[in-house]
């Protein structure tokens, strides 16, 4: 018989249904249990491409035995952490504080009342045998220690990131951005890219950072290793050179050997990162890996509505990698005449360059392409050879089992995709790319939104509505004012600002200066928690005030200004130490110091005018105009006799030119 989870719509949460475990889902119900029979609580948290809650969940959550034990003494609630994220944020800091270190599977002893007194990630099957049964002891006979722990502890999650509410200083300088950047350095991997520690996560926030960083202060050290690093990783294993998109990370210093699963957040804001890479120093493959991975996107993690889904699980037939990697022979047998250029340009041995014997994991020697000079191919032929060499193999690999599709649509990590493909747009002129990211917003109006005018985490299934959380929000309104500047229809702009209002009435607080990740309407848990710092996906705090940031220039609002001026003292005194954990900040304070140029572009052809704007790297910017509009800058700027352009920084604007070279002009030289 199922357990609790049988009716869930999560695939990660349905995965333990049949687990001899007794699991509940988190709500009401087990909760009530919890208190009304006073037993502890297992929050045992993860996501379905998780390879290591699999293993854990083979190894115990399978056991007889380790049920048994969990079934006498606890209520055990399975938490799937990308539908409930609020729930992971506030375990997860529960164990840091603990261990030090945190990750996926995420296990946590609570107290009826769903305080934490103990917990971890992995554990071997005899390990959480020995620990439930330890704390199950405690718990019985010297339950006051218990107790205590749990107070000390939950204070502890509970003024974690809470910041001070500084002074605002008069200005901020270079000087600032530089005590975040040198530092920063010392991290770099000088041999293989990136930072000198492994596993190694792409990070591409990090690098959207130090790429604008570079060019803005000039600094061709920095930029020199952006370009290195972004050409190794797509080098690497961690890219999937058949099928498109990326792995989550790569397990070696080396970016060769993936973690396999694909999550749709990595591989938008990678492609967001790649676009814009290109646009500052155009290299071939970065436009590659940019078309394959949303090509890959399209075909395989789109719905028929045009929502995204969440991820690819990193197994198959219960083996990790098994779908995406090669014997040698496979790919002769498929290839034929064209295999041997293939195998030597991708590394490809008979013995295997993997653990798994005779496996291959597709890797490229950063300086490979003299292969194709050497072997006669133009560039272009080149392209065509590897592209058609792919596809055999794609065709190949479709013949194989899956691995698992989590087809959770999260508003989030779609509104990051729905910009990333239009990034691509505007920098590759495919008219494609800006249909999936329109048919996409079609679906986040009609999917995502609450009956309050508020967003939605996910679609509303199996009688479950959970409501939006800040970053939600956040991503939400930066993909309705990429879609303004892709479209110049106001429309999207106006709703960008409606949602803003939402998040200042309902996540804001004007006392402590500071965003919560939970609406004020959301369930209580036992701490309502600030996301500050950044990681793998710019923290829900930088994000949404980066969009005020964007939003006070685009309708002159001193409130958001303010709002930015605040939110930023309080942090920039916390960057120097781990500028990495602050990246989409320094983003901001780049914003800040440097300016923002508000380019301005009206009449009958500023989609051509666009194209101009777009073909140079200028990322400190917003762009706005058509041929009506009603935003403040745009008064009395609209002739639709004649397409004009304006570039304006500090409150001043330039006179209007019509020819295309003056513009570029007014763009690298603003100040001229």
């Amino acid at each position: 018989m199922p357990n609790k989870l049988h009716s869930e719509t999560s695939p990660y949460l349905r995965q333990h249904q049949h687990n001899p475990v007794e699991w509940y889902p988190w709500g009401a119900e087990a909760l009530n249990k919890a208190q009304a029979e006073n037993k502890l609580i297992v929050v045992s948290i993860g996501y379905s491409a998780c390879h290591w809650c699999h293993v854990m969940e083979r190894e115990s959550f399978e056991n007889e035995d380790v049920a048994a034990v969990m079934n006498q003494h606890f209520i055990s609630i399975k938490v799937d952490r990308e539908e409930r994220p609020d729930i992971d944020q506030i375990y997860m800091i529960a164990v840091q504080l603990m261990t030090g270190q945190g990750g996926w599977p995420l296990n946590c002893i609570c107290l009826p009342d769903g305080r934490p007194i103990y917990g971890g990630t992995y554990f071997r099957p005899a390990d959480w045998k020995n620990v439930l049964l330890q704390l199950a002891e405690m718990w019985s006979n010297t339950p006051e220690v218990a107790l205590d722990y749990a107070e000390r502890l939950t204070a502890g999650i509970q003024q974690s990131e809470q910041l001070p509410v500084n002074r605002i200083p008069e200005t901020y300088t270079d000087k600032d951005i530089t005590a975040i950047v040198e530092p920063w350095k010392r991290l770099f991997d000088k041999q293989e890219g990136g930072y000198t520690r492994a596993p190694k996560f792409p990070l591409p926030n990090n690098w959207l950072f130090l790429l604008r960083y570079a060019v803005l202060a000039d600094d061709t050290a920095v930029l020199e290793h952006v370009h290195f690093t972004l050409r190794k990783i797509a080098s690497g294993g961690i890219y999937d050179h058949v099928g498109g998109g990326f792995a989550r990370y790569s397990v070696d210093g080396r970016w060769h050997i993936p973690h396999f699963e694909k999550m749709l957040y990595d591989n938008a804001q990678l492609v967001s990162l790649y676009a814009e890479a290109w646009q500052q120093r155009p290299t071939e493959q970065y436009k590659r890996v940019v078309t394959e991975t949303l090509a890959w996107v399209r075909r395989e993690m789109t719905s028929p509505e045009g929502g995204f889904y969440c991820a690819l699980d990193a197994d198959s037939e219960g083996v990790e990698g098994k779908f995406y990697t090669f014997h040698r022979s496979e790919i002769e047998q498929v290839l034929g005449d064209d295999a041997a250029l293939f195998i030597q340009y991708f590394g490809v041995t008979a013995e295997g360059n993997w653990e798994e014997e005779q496996t291959n994991v597709l890797y490229v020697d950063a300086d490979a392409d003299p292969l194709a000079r050497e072997a006669g191919f133009s560039a272009a032929e080149w392209e065509l050879y590897l592209a058609d060499a792919k596809q055999k193999l794609l065709d190949y690999r479709e013949q194989r089992v899956r691995p698992g599709l989590d087809d959770k649509q999260l508003t989030s990590w779609n509104a990051m995709m729905l910009k990333g493909f239009l990034d691509a747009y505007r920098i590759f002129d495919e008219p494609e790319y800006l249909q999936a990211a329109l048919d996409n917003a079609g679906f986040i109006r009609q999917k995502l939104y609450a009956g309050d005018g508020g967003l939605l985490h996910q679609p509303e299934g199996g009688g479950k509505a959970i409501p939006g959380f800040l970053d939600d929000y956040a991503f939400c309104i930066e993909a309705y004012t990429a879609l303004y500047e892709a479209t110049f229809d106001e429309a999207w702009l106006q709703e960008a600002e409606r949602l803003a209002a939402y998040v200042l009435h309902h996540f804001y607080d004007n006392e402590q200066h500071a965003f919560f990740y939970t609406a004020d309407t959301a369930e209580p848990l036992i701490a309502r928690k600030q996301e500050v710092m950044d990681n793998v996906i710019p923290s829900s705090t930088s994000a949404v005030v980066r969009q005020f940031h964007r939003l006070g220039r685009y309708f002159d609002r001193q409130q958001y200004f303010d709002i930015v001026a605040q939110s930023l003292a309080n942090v920039v005194p916390q960057m120097a130490r781990y500028g990495s954990a602050y990246s989409n900040w320094a983003i901001l304070l780049l914003e800040v110091v440097h300016g923002c140029h508000e380019v301005i572009l009206t009449g009958p052809e500023w989609q051509a005018f666009r194209k101009v704007v777009d073909g140079q790297y200028v990322p400190n910017k917003i762009i706005l105009g058509g041929t009506n509009g009603t935003l403040p800058l745009l008064a009395k700027r609209i002739d639709n006799r004649q397409t004009r352009a304006y570039v304006c920084r500090n409150k001043t604007c330039s006179l209007p030119v019509t020819d295309k070279t003056e513009l570029i002009n007014l763009l690298i030289n603003p100040d001229a």
